[in-house]
């Protein structure tokens, strides 16, 4: 049985921490607004990843961190770096492997379609520039760092223009309107899919960084 801490209590880092509990593992789950939990072997913390000092003593003994917390949208240029700053430092003051969830705002609007895994960052937006420079923060890490990165959310919980707007007409069978070229190629990525890749990239034997 092994340690872990899943920052960020949203749809993929409640269903990360779920899938680590069931597997017997101990686990905890912080976020700033944590809430209610009936996971198996599953602890709610509510601290602030921004203070290293306390993520530390939270995950003094842990074999990994999580790093699932997400920002305000209309924040991630300000808020972002206070939280991958703190969780890095939490992560090399007790000696735990980090694992990020990122997405694909650093590959920029001008990146190869469709992506492949060797493609480098080239950001072309101020968000793309943020979550690039959350990365490089992760990677110069003294402990070995690996990144997930997703696509718009689709899942039970996960908000985006399309399930905002469309999803809940279609799942009735009415007609729906959204804003856009309904013909233009877009990847979704379904929240319990991406909780599964990051207990998956937590044991990745290869190369990290």
């Amino acid at each position: 049985m092994s340690f872990y801490v899943v920052v960020g209590a949203g749809p993929v880092g409640r269903e990360t921490a779920r899938l680590l509990g069931e597997e017997g593992h101990d686990v905890v789950l912080t976020s700033r607004s944590v809430g209610s939990n009936a996971l198996q072997n599953v602890r709610t913390v509510q601290s602030d990843a921004t203070n290293a000092a306390e993520l530390a003593r939270i995950s003094r003994n842990a074999d990994a961190i999580f790093m699932c917390a997400m920002a305000a949208y209309h924040r991630w240029p300000t808020d972002f770096f206070p939280i991958i700053d703190g969780t890095v430092r939490a992560a090399e003051a007790v000696g735990a492997k980090l694992v990020v969830l990122g997405n694909l705002y650093g590959y920029g609007k001008d990146a190869e379609s469709p992506l492949h895994s060797d493609l480098s960052l080239d950001p072309t937006s101020k968000k793309g520039t943020a979550r690039t420079i959350m990365w490089q923060r992760a990677v110069r890490a003294d402990v070995p760092a690996v990144e997930v990165r997703s696509s718009d959310y689709l899942g039970h919980g996960a908000i985006s223009s399309f399930s905002l707007v469309a999803l809940p007409s279609i799942i009735e069978g009415k007609p729906t309107a959204f804003i856009g070229n309904l013909d233009a190629t877009h990847a979704w990525s379904f929240t319990k899919d991406v909780a599964r890749t990051l207990v998956a990239a937590s044991r990745y034997t290869g190369e990290w960084g």
